[in-house]
């Protein structure tokens, strides 16, 4: 746990007080985005050897897409436009193959 990571080399030069309207970039999100994906990366390898990571079951995995899938289909106005693009895309594939011009 005594890594520190110390990160002011791609830390932006502070330009004074944040203006209203803009966000300060403190912490990590000061820090760019290549940066935090390695060090989520070493965060999930020590998590994977310290044997402290959750790996998901075939069912598990089941589960959870079946929760999300629930969630997403409540909200009818989403599932309509879904359903509309859907047939529109068919509607277009169908006619390319009939007319391959």
């Amino acid at each position: 746990m005594g890594d520190k990571v110390n990160d002011t080399a791609d830390s932006p030069p502070e330009s004074g007080p944040v203006k209203k309207g803009q966000k300060s970039r403190r912490g990590f999100a000061s820090i760019s985005p290549e940066r935090r994906r390695e060090i989520a990366s070493l965060g999930g390898k020590a998590a994977h050897a310290q044997g402290l990571a959750h790996e998901f079951s075939r069912t598990e995995a089941q589960a959870a897409g079946r929760r999300g899938g629930i969630a997403v289909s409540r909200d009818r106005a989403h599932m309509a436009e879904i359903g509309r693009l859907g047939g529109k895309s068919r509607k277009k594939d169908k006619k390319a193959k009939a007319d391959p011009s």
